[in-house]
C-alpha cells in the first residue's frame, strides 16, 4: 500500500512538472506574496486603530461603563450616553430585516428561477448592479424626495416626515441591490441535478424553489443578509439626509408604537458624527466609547446571523 502511494504521488509530481514545463511558477509566488502582504498590512492597520480607539475609550469605558450606555444624549459631556442612537439604530435595522430582507430575496428568486433569459432581464439586472454602487448619499436624497417630502403624510406629519419610518425606508432602498445580487449568486450556485432531481419526480417548480434550492442556498442567502445589516447599522450620510437628529433628543414617554415611528430618531453612527465635530477631551473620549459600542452592536448582529446561518449549512 505505501509503495502505491509513493507511486502515485511520484507520477503526480512529474505530471506537475511537465505541465510547468519543469519550471518554477515565479509569478505565481510573487502573486501569492503579494496578496499575503497587503493582508498582513490591512490587519496591522485594523489593529493599530481599534488599540487606538480602545486607547481614547478607556477612560469613559472604566468610569461609567454601563451608565454611558443606559444614559440618553445629552449637553453635557460627562452625563451623555448611546442608548437613543442605540435604540434607533436597531429599529432602523428592524426595518431593513422586515422590509429589504423579504422584497430582495424574493425578487432574487424570480429573476433567478422563474424570470426567462430576455432583454428585459438583463436590462433589470444591470440596473440593479448599478444601483449596488450607487454611493449612500445619493439613496439619501431619495429618501428625502420620496419619503420625507412626498409621502410626508405617511411617515411622520408632526416632524415633516423626519422619522423612524422614512430612515428605515431609506436604508432599505439603499441596501436592497446587495440583497438581491447575492441571492441570486447563490441561487445560481446551487447545482442544477437537484432541480433535474426534483423535476423528475414529479414536483412544480414552486415545490422545487421552496425544498430544494432555497434551503441549499440559505447558507448563501443569510451571507447576503450579514453584510446588508452590517452595512445599515453603521450608515450615517443618508439618515442625516432623511433628518437623523444630530443634537439633543427629547423622547417623551406614554407614546403608542406609531407615534414612536412617526417620532423624531437618532441613530448610533449619527451620534458619532456629531460628537466628532464638538471640541474637548470628554468629548473625543465620549466618541471614541461610542465607536466601541457600535463595533460591539454590529458584531452581536453578525455573530447572531452567522449562528443561523451555519445552522442551515449543517443541516443541508
Amino acid at each position: 500500500m505505501s509503495t502505491l502511494a509513493s507511486s502515485t504521488a511520484t507520477t503526480r509530481a512529474s505530471v506537475e512538472a511537465a505541465l510547468r514545463g519543469r519550471k518554477r511558477d515565479i509569478g505565481g509566488t510573487i502573486f501569492s506574496v503579494l496578496m499575503l502582504s497587503a493582508l498582513l498590512l490591512s490587519l496591522l492597520i485594523l489593529v493599530v486603530l481599534l488599540v487606538s480607539v480602545l486607547q481614547d475609550a478607556w477612560p469613559v469605558l472604566s468610569t461609567r461603563g454601563a451608565d454611558f450606555v443606559r444614559s440618553d444624549t445629552s449637553r453635557i459631556d460627562s452625563r451623555t450616553g448611546v442608548w437613543q442612537g442605540l435604540v434607533g439604530s436597531f429599529i432602523l435595522v428592524g426595518f431593513v430585516a422586515v422590509i429589504a430582507l423579504p422584497l430582495g430575496i424574493a425578487a432574487a428568486v424570480y429573476l433567478q428561477e422563474y424570470a426567462r433569459d430576455s432583454r428585459l432581464s438583463r436590462l433589470l439586472i444591470t440596473n440593479i448592479r448599478n444601483l449596488a454602487g450607487v454611493p449612500s448619499v445619493v439613496y439619501g436624497i431619495l429618501g428625502l424626495v420620496v419619503f420625507v417630502q412626498a409621502l410626508r403624510s405617511v411617515t411622520g406629519p408632526d416632524v415633516y416626515g423626519r422619522s423612524y419610518i422614512a430612515g428605515g425606508l431609506t436604508l432599505s432602498v439603499l441596501v436592497m441591490p446587495i440583497i438581491i445580487l447575492i441571492t441570486m449568486e447563490a441561487l445560481r450556485a446551487v447545482p442544477n441535478g437537484i432541480r433535474e432531481a426534483a423535476y423528475g419526480v414529479g414536483a412544480t417548480r414552486w415545490e422545487v424553489v421552496r425544498s430544494h434550492v432555497l434551503p441549499y442556498a440559505a447558507p448563501g442567502v443569510l451571507t447576503g443578509a450579514i453584510l446588508s445589516l452590517a452595512r445599515a447599522f453603521g450608515e450615517t450620510a443618508p439618515l442625516l439626509l432623511v433628518g437623523a437628529v444630530t443634537g439633543y433628543l427629547s423622547t417623551p414617554t406614554g407614546r403608542t408604537p406609531i407615534e414612536i415611528l412617526q417620532g423624531q430618531y437618532t441613530s448610533l453612527p449619527t451620534q458619532i458624527y456629531a460628537w466628532a465635530k464638538l471640541a474637548g477631551q470628554g468629548w473625543r473620549a465620549n466618541t471614541a466609547a461610542a465607536i466601541v459600542v457600535l463595533l460591539v452592536a454590529i458584531l452581536v448582529v453578525n455573530a447572531l446571523a452567522i449562528v443561523l446561518r451555519n445552522r442551515y449549512d449543517r443541516k443541508w
